[in-house]
């Protein structure tokens, strides 16, 4: 099946000032943000992709739009609301320091698939809205690029640590063991028996992810022994 790219966006204007901007409408990159965007595009040369999806809230666009400038044979990133930031309900554009002495964030923080943000959605409904639509999308990229297809999708923190998770196999509760910084990508590899996790949080090259050729195991099965890596 093909490898996905999880791109979470660049440090945002809420991120450097410590809000929770969930879906607040014109919260965009800061300049570190944009240049952690540009960077991307380098650190992608040499890798084929097939197709990109984003979140539509404006900071995922905009760190996709250097990546895009550099391969036209993209054309836009397709949007998927289902990769949108979690509903934070009445938490929303509150700062994080005042949310931490709220009774709910010992929740977040240790119980994670028993917490709902008051207005919005719990995490449970995060994780099985993001983990449907990223394994829809791989199918689809298998069926119309092939098995050996590499994609990216732009999306949250929250997000990508819950798609993680159900990759890792951890219980949602775990899934603040995961961390993942502005612009870094995490990449995963669905096969018919398991997902393999590559990458977690990786800020830097990405080169060793482009497709290689390994017929010593049956697509879908780990190396016994661990993997030669590209040497």
């Amino acid at each position: 099946m093909p490898t996905l790219l999880l791109v979470r966006h660049g440090r945002s204007t809420a991120n450097a000032a410590g809000i929770l901007a969930g879906w607040t409408p014109g919260v965009e990159l800061d300049d570190t943000g944009r240049t952690q965007a540009g960077g991307l595009a380098d650190r992608l040369a040499g890798i084929a992709l097939a197709q990109a999806v984003s979140s539509p809230l404006e900071r995922c666009r905009q760190t996709l739009e250097p990546l895009l400038a550099a391969r036209p044979e993209l054309g836009s990133a397709a949007l998927d609301e289902r990769l949108g930031e979690c509903h934070y309900g009445d938490w929303t554009g509150r700062p994080l320091a005042e949310l931490a002495t709220e009774p709910l964030w010992r929740t977040v923080q240790d119980h994670a698939a028993a917490a709902a943000f008051p207005g919005g959605e719990s995490l449970r409904e995060l994780s099985h809205r993001t983990v449907t639509a990223v394994r829809e999308w791989d199918e689809k990229i298998a069926a119309e690029h092939g098995p050996d297809a590499v994609w990216v999708a732009c999306s949250h923190g929250d997000v990508i640590k819950a798609v993680l998770a159900d990759a890792l196999g951890l219980h949602l509760d775990h899934f603040q063991r995961i961390s993942v910084e502005p612009c870094s990508v995490s990449v995963i590899r669905y096969t018919s028996r398991r997902p393999f996790v590559l990458r977690v949080g990786d800020t830097g090259s990405l080169a060793s992810l482009a497709p290689r050729p390994d017929t010593r195991t049956p697509r879908g099965d780990a190396v016994v022994g661990g993997d030669t890596g590209t040497g």
